[in-house]
């Protein structure tokens, strides 16, 4: 009987790489001031997708949306034997393709590529990896999602925080543990609008901001400052996520009626430097020359001020306040500060400038 020959490079078939296979699995979401396309085949890969996307207010900066795809491919489980180094050979390598994306992998890997020209997106996860599905959305999915709509669209990709209400919006700038997640928390019980914890990704002209709010995470010890029935609600929304950093978090989900997320992009009036510093009974809100401001800024923003819109976002910014938030007592004093900055923006549109 005639060996079966093994299809090559040589000697391909019609379609190898599965450009023309449509996925069985689709979800179309407006996310990020764009109109995603996920695909896959993977009931579980979809359900990953739906936990991180699903519900969001559909967020829209131009009139039309940029179509972005992503493929989502989860790759066989890679036996033992099958391993390089343990007497066997590597598995064999796999085509794949996702809107003009061309890749080969072999089963057991875990990684995504992009294409910003092609709008595209391919992440290819193993069934071991699939144990750990926190890190497949926050490495691969979240991390796709988010350099496509900040490039395809030329947004500014910013490390910060932003809430608001009525439309105008506060940007909170700090390092890690600057406290940045617990005045959000405080923020959204206090009825503001949330737009993002960490990543906010902003159009230079006219300043307007959107960002993912799906969850907020929270040190457990950052929930010293809430009511025992607040703790309580937080705790019973929450899982508890493990950075690699070794630090646990609770993951809180805050697509529910008790927490407001803001229901569009919002513009931008002032910009709030987190300080470790304590108010000292004085002020909490001490305003910063713009000098101060575009240094402290470009410092804690080096990837932005990389980006091709660092120079137009940086001009607009310019033009609006700037102040350093200190500690007090208490969270709530902080957002009692933000609420009073936010009612002269809706007051007065230019008092903020001023």
């Amino acid at each position: 009987m005639p060996t079966k020959r093994r299809l090559t490079l040589a000697a391909p078939p019609p379609d190898p790489f599965g450009e023309r296979r449509r996925a069985a699995l689709r979800a179309r979401l407006q996310l990020l001031g764009g109109r995603f396309d996920f695909e896959t085949d993977s009931a579980r890969l979809l359900r990953i997708v739906r936990q991180a996307y699903a519900r969001l207010p559909a967020h829209r900066l131009s009139a039309r949306a940029p179509r972005i795809r992503v493929r989502l491919v989860l790759t066989a489980a890679r036996h033992p034997r099958s391993a390089a180094g343990r007497g066997g050979e590597p598995p064999a390598v796999r085509t794949l393709a996702a809107g003009g994306i061309l890749c080969g992998t072999m089963d057991g890997a875990g990684f995504v590529t992009l294409s910003v020209r092609e709008r595209a997106a391919l992440i290819v996860v193993s069934r071991e990896l699939l144990r750990c599905a926190y890190h497949v959305r926050y490495e691969l999915l979240e991390f796709a999602v988010y350099v496509l709509a900040a490039r395809v669209q030329r947004f500014v990709p910013l490390h910060a925080a932003c809430v608001g209400r009525a439309g105008q919006g506060i940007l909170l700038v700090g390092p890690s543990g600057a406290g940045k997640s617990t005045l959000v928390v405080h923020c959204l019980l206090a009825g503001l609008d949330f737009l993002a914890e960490d990543s906010v990704l902003v159009r230079p002209q006219g300043l307007r901001a959107t960002g993912v709010s799906s969850f907020l995470h929270l040190r457990p010890d950052s929930l010293r400052f809430l009511e025992g029935a607040q703790r309580a609600s937080l705790v019973r929304r929450s899982s508890v996520i493990r950075r690699r950093s070794g630090v646990s978090k609770l993951e809180v989900d805050l697509r529910g009626p008790a927490y407001r997320l803001a229901a569009a992009p919002l513009r931008i009036r002032a910009v709030l430097f987190l300080s470790s510093r304590s108010a000292g009974g004085r002020p909490l809100l001490t305003p910063l020359r713009k000098s101060v401001a575009l240094e402290r800024l470009a410092g804690s923003q080096r990837y932005a001020a990389q980006q091709p819109g660092w120079r137009a976002f940086r001009k607009g910014l310019s033009a609006l306040p700037a102040y350093e938030l200190r500690r007090g007592t208490h969270p709530r004093e902080s957002v009692e500060a933000l609420r009073e900055l936010l009612a002269r923006m809706h007051a007065r549109p230019g008092a903020a400038q001023r």
